[in-house]
């Protein structure tokens, strides 16, 4: 069975909540480490005051028992401390009240679906829109992406991710062993791996700040220890970058991804570009450089999975920009929703748990099974016959 989840909830109501299906049998599973993952996507300078009010935590209902991964599906819910202030405004049942007591948003905000959401679904209230599409639902994807990552671990597998860029302030190159790039990135508000870069993003982000603005960046994650050939040549939606690339787009406010040095590539020649294969009875076929970042063909090829995506600054500003009220069609300043000025090392966070789940997905196409003892047993003989080729 395929891997899928989906997720429900909105960012002031109850709780958010997915369900997993497709994971195997006897999955131990690690609760202090699923949570620990969501508090780092609440974590990094920029934050706003409702991440002083969540203390994200995973509850599992369904499809682990004993500390252990059943076959079925996974039921988890995250719940919104925030709830008891919108209990009310956000209530399923019809309230009393006029438009102030309900809340109501009818000045949308540029860069963010609440006009769109509203023509589409002919919604009055855009409150409807924005509370969906709000990025608080990355919180259960990045729940999600933490059980595909215990998962991948199993097998070896370790992801890393990093801030490489927050608008003018770019963090300097590096080949750090991915076990210290985790450890630096981890200890640093920003998640970058040197404090000079570190203090002059933090004193960027106050800049944009007092002025009302936000501002936006570009992540990395990395994958290691993966085998040659997850994804596939054969069809267009089973090539495992464009998968990834589809996935990263789906964060809330990314508007670009690369793999490898990506766009960069249109400046080169091949002989710049392309990885050249080489053998060793240790490493077996191996490439001498990184530049497509673990793919060619849409599979993987045993190097490291390489990922950047481009996060547009948030959309809700304090210095809000020119809109049109829904209501009287006149030009209004934007409404303002509570928000950050810069969430872009919360999003390195949230693309490691996405990338990590379509890499976990493809792991599970290729080595199936309904049980870790099965997928184990079938990822074996596949090393044995790439060592035999």
């Amino acid at each position: 069975m395929s891997l899928r989840f989906l997720t429900a909830g909105e960012t002031h109501g109850p709780q958010l909540t997915t369900i997993i299906e497709g994971l195997p049998s006897n999955l131990e599973l690690d609760f202090e480490a699923l949570n620990f993952q969501l508090h780092r996507r609440q974590k990094g300078y920029g934050r706003g005051r409702r991440m002083q009010i969540e203390k994200d935590t995973a509850q599992i209902l369904g499809g682990v028992r004993h500390g252990y991964t059943t076959g079925a599906p996974i039921a988890l819910v995250v719940q919104n401390n925030d709830w008891k202030h919108w209990q009310n405004i956000m209530n399923v049942e019809p309230i009393e009240g006029n438009d102030e007591a309900k809340r109501r948003v009818h000045r949308p905000r540029p860069g963010h679906a609440d006009l769109n959401g509203g023509l589409k679904y002919n919604l009055k209230d855009l409150r409807n829109v924005l509370e969906r599409s709000s990025a608080r639902e990355t919180t259960v994807r990045v729940a999600v992406g933490a059980i595909a990552r215990q998962f991948l671990a199993q097998f070896g597998v370790k992801v890393a991710g990093q801030v490489i860029r927050i608008g003018e302030i770019e963090a300097p190159a590096h080949n750090l062993p991915i076990d210290e790039l985790i450890e630096r990135t981890e200890a640093s508000s920003v998640r970058v791996v040197d404090e000079e870069t570190e203090k002059k993003m933090e004193a960027y982000i106050d800049e944009i700040k007092k002025e009302g603005d936000s501002i936006g960046g570009v992540v990395e994650c990395i994958i290691e220890g993966l085998p040659v050939g997850l994804g596939s040549h054969v069809q267009y939606d089973r090539k495992l970058d464009g998968r990834i690339a589809q996935g990263v787009m789906s964060i809330n406010a990314f508007k670009g991804v690369e793999v490898g040095i990506g766009f960069e590539a249109g400046e080169l020649r091949g002989s710049q570009v392309h990885d050249e294969i080489m053998y060793s009875e240790e490493r077996g076929y191996y490439r001498a450089t990184n530049r497509l970042g673990g793919f060619e063909g849409g599979m993987t090829n045993g190097m490291p999975i390489v990922i950047r995506g481009v996060m547009k600054p948030i959309p809700t500003l304090y210095k809000p920009l020119q809109s049109v009220d829904i209501d009287t069609k006149e030009a209004f300043t934007a409404q303002v929703e509570r928000s950050d000025a810069c969430a872009v090392p919360a999003a390195s966070v949230v693309m490691e748990h996405v990338v990590t789940w379509e890499v976990a997905k493809a792991f599970l196409e290729k080595f199936g099974g309904d049980s870790m003892e099965e997928i184990h047993a079938n990822y074996q003989n596949y090393l044995k016959q790439l060592e035999n080729y």
